[in-house]
């Protein structure tokens, strides 16, 4: 049987040699911890924080996230679309989630604050809704994603394609918004 964690704070604790135990999570913080090549797989987490973490290349087989947040993480290769999709929800604030996917997943409303996400996969996403305040989105790919509605009004380095994505009434701003031209190859001269 699954060990249940609640309310628990785990702070400095490197999980490279004592691997995190499968189980249930609800409502801990993680503080300062070192996952990196760690199994979360068939892992439950609930209402937890994740702050200042690395989190880098962890499995994430089966992996259920509920109303997490991830703060001033590390986290790098990671494959989200391998996690529970059933209410999968978190939100990311200053995090580095390069080469990073989200294929297919749904996972509308998501906020992600002072993010890096170089190289994310956001292909056949839906977004909807969705915002990315300060985010760096250099080489993320946004194919056949649902972006309705989604707040790019102060993020950089996208390029999004407007005829293999649904962008309708999304934010943009100037001069970024050239980033949805990048596929024309032209020159934009002031």
């Amino acid at each position: 049987m699954d060990q249940v964690f609640t309310n628990k704070n785990f702070d400095k604790n490197d999980f490279l040699e004592n691997h995190l135990e499968t189980g249930e999570y609800e409502n801990c913080i993680f503080r300062n911890c070192d996952f990196s090549s760690s199994d979360f797989s068939d892992c439950s987490f609930w209402e937890c924080e994740f702050i200042a973490c690395n989190i880098s290349l962890v499995k994430l087989t089966k992996t259920t996230f509920r109303d997490i947040n991830f703060q001033d993480c590390k986290m790098l290769g990671l494959h989200f679309e391998n996690c529970n999709p059933f209410s999968l929800s978190f939100s990311f604030d200053g995090c580095i989630l390069t080469h990073s996917s989200f294929y297919q997943l749904k996972i509308k409303k998501t906020i992600f604050k002072n993010t890096q996400l170089h190289e994310v996969d956001f292909t056949e996403c839906d977004l909807a809704g969705a915002l990315f305040h300060n985010c760096d989105l250099m080489s993320t790919v946004f194919e056949n994603t649902i972006l309705e509605k989604v707040d790019f009004s102060t993020s950089f380095n996208y390029s999004i394609d407007p005829e293999m994505n649904k962008i309708k009434k999304a934010k943009f701003s100037l001069p970024e918004v050239i980033g949805l031209l990048n596929k024309y190859d032209i020159e934009i001269v002031n």
